[in-house]
């Protein structure tokens, strides 16, 4: 359905995922794109010559200035989208919120507060969708699934006493860039065709600052579309050694009951 009924939300600015020199790069994008169309670029090249000296004298773990944080966190934001738009759905469907917990500028995220669950609410109570999904890999480097999962559940679990909606919804977890679920765990397969797997492969493409050189990879090496593809198909040939129907890929989730 190209993804018109669905719809995409993604929670975090990622503002510590992104490399310094892609965000020198945006930044004189944006001064040469300026300039092209006759603006004053003035007070961006001055930007941008105190990132650049804030970057080589950066410490460890010294939280970016928040001009830097600011454009790290746009990277991610277009980026989401891009993958979005790739996979089929229309920008009025993709929403993208820039929580609190997560704007930190560290590794380490707040935990969950109050604004965090009603700005989620706020969506939720928007879309009222029939299944929710949500990223079920607890072991990411910097805990940011499980705070993510946390602040849906506690939406979820806030509206359910006044929604009537949300008796019929479905919470939904998924894995893929750290960890699979084992096949007895497993309760929604979908299967993927050739094809499927190439466009998930671009999309995952799309982001672009997470390719290659990922700023946080965990113990696997693998880029994480290598990773994605590769737990998809053991998941397919699990279910084939099993006796079921043949696929390329198969993307495994289990249903959490709220």
């Amino acid at each position: 359905d190209q993804g018109h009924d669905v719809h995409v939300a993604y929670q975090t600015s990622g503002n510590t995922a992104v490399w310094d020199d892609d965000v020198l790069r945006f930044v004189e994008f944006a001064i040469d794109f300026k300039q092209s169309v006759g603006e004053d670029t003035t007070a961006m090249k001055a930007t941008y010559e105190e990132m650049r000296k804030f970057m080589g004298s950066k410490l460890p773990n010294q939280i970016d200035t928040q001009e830097i944080r600011n454009v790290k966190g746009f990277i991610r934001k277009t980026e989401a989208i891009s993958g979005a738009r790739f996979a089929g759905l229309p920008d009025s469907n993709i929403h993208f919120q820039a929580l609190p917990f997560y704007e930190t500028g560290k590794t380490k995220k707040n935990a969950v507060g109050e604004e965090d669950v009603r700005l989620t609410i706020e969506l939720l109570q928007k879309i009222k969708p029939q299944q929710v999904f949500a990223a079920g890999d607890f072991a990411d480097p910097n805990g940011t699934h499980l705070v993510c999962f946390n602040i849906i559940l506690a939406a979820l679990n806030k509206l359910k006493e006044t929604e009537d909606w949300v008796k019929d919804c479905w919470l939904w977890l998924y894995r893929g860039a750290w960890h699979e679920f084992a096949t007895h765990e497993i309760e929604m397969a979908v299967p993927l065709s050739p094809a499927e797997v190439i466009r998930k492969r671009n999309a995952i493409f799309k982001h672009q600052s997470q390719k290659d050189r990922p700023v946080f990879p965990g113990d696997d090496e693998r880029e994480f579309w290598v990773r994605a593809e590769d737990r998809n198909r053991e998941t397919a040939q699990n279910y084939d050694k099993l006796g079921m129907a043949e696929y390329a890929a198969m993307e495994a989730f289990v249903r959490y009951k709220f």
